[in-house]
């Protein structure tokens, strides 16, 4: 499915949508260049999933974990990282055993650490300052109605 957002809200709007069908285990993959959104959409998904603190860019911290929604969010930033073993040296395959929803910006970077996991890929294009091109497929069909 492919959307077009025209400020940050709208992405968070969308992340929130998301949100509402994700469950327990769910990995969500978030590739575009910088300041394309991945960190709006995650807040959106943060707040979908019922999380009250501010969402922020993990990126020196490679992951925060959120706990206080319906399910644990685990937001992971690839964006230091040089390959797929360091992400599995910080416990990788912990948090997907942890039972919580993992969001991955960046997740270019380490794409050999989502195989055979059926991820949902979110994909991100810069069309100006606000506007974004953000293209969801993989996973499980989802509903994004009235967005």
């Amino acid at each position: 499915m492919r959307f077009c957002t025209e400020n940050p809200e709208q992405t968070e709007r969308l992340g929130k949508l998301l949100a509402a069908q994700l469950r327990a285990g769910d990995v969500v993959t978030c590739r575009g260049d910088l300041a394309a959104g991945k960190t709006a959409l995650t807040r959106g998904i943060a707040e979908g999933l019922g999380i009250c603190c501010p969402v922020t860019s993990p990126t020196y911290n490679i992951v925060n974990e959120y706990h206080d929604g319906r399910i644990p969010l685990f937001h992971f930033d690839m964006y230091r990282l040089g390959s797929a073993d360091e992400l599995f040296d910080i416990g990788w395959e912990d948090y997907l055993q942890r039972g919580g929803v993992c969001v991955v910006e960046w997740a270019e970077r380490v794409e050999e650490a989502f195989e055979g996991l059926p991820c949902i890929c979110v994909d991100f294009e810069k069309n100006g300052d606000t506007t974004r091109t953000i293209t969801i497929t993989g996973g499980r069909e989802l509903d994004f109605t009235g967005f």
